[in-house]
């Protein structure tokens, strides 16, 4: 596989050429029954380009020398380029109550101990400092784009812009009194003003982020979905996450929450229906031929006993299927590349079929399902000329990943995150031999530190 431009003229100077052992582009789309992942889903012995933001040319390292002779080159041993990861549903804030409750299930833990410690703690530090703490985590495990939801979007987008990540922000709506806002109306003003603030940055993007059908009140949905389709913003919202959740929807309203979305009109491809555990085949059926994207999060979604999301139905069905953390308060981290190797192993049990979401099928929903939902798959989400330098190298030769049959099959089912060494965002080299370049480690620790002295009296 060459995907090279033929017409590439010689570089400019600024070129830098990154020669790895493999280089896993995820430019082929999986379909659903395909079962053989071939050779020809990664490369061995070429050399990837990045000029200036973008990746300029993928080829041969013998076409190197000719065609880009100036070019200052990385040899990267060992190690596997493919795209940055994509977290698709966090909240990163919630890194500092990472441990803070554990071993419950998710409306006991939220109405018992998060919500009443975010009452008394949030503010503008803890989101912001926070977001520094899950940004450097992220890097770190080799996600370069992440989608959020939590409050005072202006913190999070603060610390998004000076670490240089990419981020989707979600301005978070709910009906109820918060540390941000009095009601959803204010939620939505205040919202719409960061968005106003930052929509410029090339790295920041936006949408609307009602918490949940319990939380927000169909006339508050019915005005987002308004304003999301002027303004062509997402919206991503927590769906059917667990059966008490869908079952007190029915018996308040008579009918289940996939079905008051899709009388809305609020399936649609600008939707990103997040956890998603509880679905009958209808459902399946109206998530797919509306294009509404699904975010799996399966590791929470077992650490709270929520429920398995179908995703071999979902993909049979040609539904997008993107994979988030989830917050580090319930999940405990933000580990990308343990999400996707859990999203395989849960699927192949859940199914009984081990040929449910293979490894490939998995790393694509890790990176192209990610950008497809976020609305971002023509800057990111694959290496390919033209798109944006969102690269991530993996170290594979560990004890822990030899041999190497299949770069992919590695990545997946053996590498941790600690085996990612460099991270790009836009060609901007964010992770060096594991150390952060744009982050001071040493302060994000220390204010991790003091909160956890702030806030540990709650601990319950």
């Amino acid at each position: 596989m060459n995907i090279t431009d033929p017409a590439k003229s010689a570089k400019s100077n600024s070129a830098i050429a990154l020669v790895a052992e493999w280089i896993v582009p995820m430019t082929h789309t999986p379909v659903p029954g395909e079962k053989q992942l071939s050779s020809s889903k990664w490369l061995e012995g070429h050399a990837l380009i990045i000029e200036d933001s973008k990746i300029a040319d993928i080829l041969p390292t013998e076409q190197l020398q000719d065609r880009y002779p100036d070019a200052e080159i990385t040899q990267m041993d060992g190690m596997a380029l493919m795209p940055g990861l994509i977290n698709a549903h966090c909240h990163a804030a919630m890194s500092l109550l990472r441990g803070f409750s554990d071993d419950l299930p998710l409306h006991q833990w939220l109405e018992t101990a998060i919500w009443p410690v975010e009452a008394k703690f949030v503010d503008e530090d803890f989101v912001y400092q926070g977001t520094q703490l899950a940004i450097a985590e992220m890097l770190r495990g080799g996600t370069t784009c992440f989608q959020d939801m939590y409050f005072m979007p202006d913190q999070i987008a603060k610390a998004v812009q000076q670490s240089g990540i990419r981020a989707n922000i979600g301005l978070m709506v709910v009906d109820s009194e918060t540390v941000w806002a009095r009601d959803a109306e204010e939620c939505i003003s205040k919202g719409l003003n960061v968005y106003d603030q930052y929509k410029h940055n090339d790295k920041l993007s936006f949408s609307f982020a009602p918490h949940a059908p319990y939380t927000v009140s169909k006339q508050t949905l019915e005005k987002l979905s308004t304003i999301s389709f002027e303004l062509s913003l997402n919206i991503h919202m927590h769906l059917h996450e667990t059966t008490a959740e869908v079952n007190d929807y029915v018996n308040q309203h008579d009918i289940r929450p996939l079905e008051q979305l899709h009388q809305m009109g609020l399936l649609n491809p600008q939707l990103n229906a997040i956890h998603m555990t509880h679905l009958n085949q209808q459902e399946i059926d109206w998530v797919a031929e509306t294009g509404t994207h699904v975010i799996h999060c399966p590791q929470s979604n077992m650490k709270l006993a929520s429920g398995c999301c179908p995703t071999g139905l979902l993909l049979d069905a040609g539904v997008n299927l993107a994979i988030g953390t989830d917050g580090a308060a319930s999940n405990n981290d933000l580990d990308m590349l343990a999400e996707l190797q859990s999203a395989a192993l849960l699927a192949k049990i859940d199914s009984l079929n081990p040929e449910q979401l293979s490894a490939y099928q998995a790393l694509y929903a890790a990176t192209m399902g990610g950008a497809k939902a976020l609305g971002l798959e023509n800057q990111v989400g694959s290496l390919k000329p033209g798109k944006q330098a969102d690269i991530i190298a993996i170290d594979l030769n560990q004890i822990e990943t030899q041999p190497v049959y299949n770069p992919i099959s590695q990545i997946v089912y053996a590498a941790s995150r600690n085996q990612v060494t460099h991270v790009w965002v836009a060609g901007k080299h964010l992770l060096d031999n594991r150390k952060l370049t744009s982050l001071n480690e040493s302060t994000i620790m220390n204010n991790a530190r003091s909160w956890k002295e702030k806030i540990k009296d709650c601990h319950q």
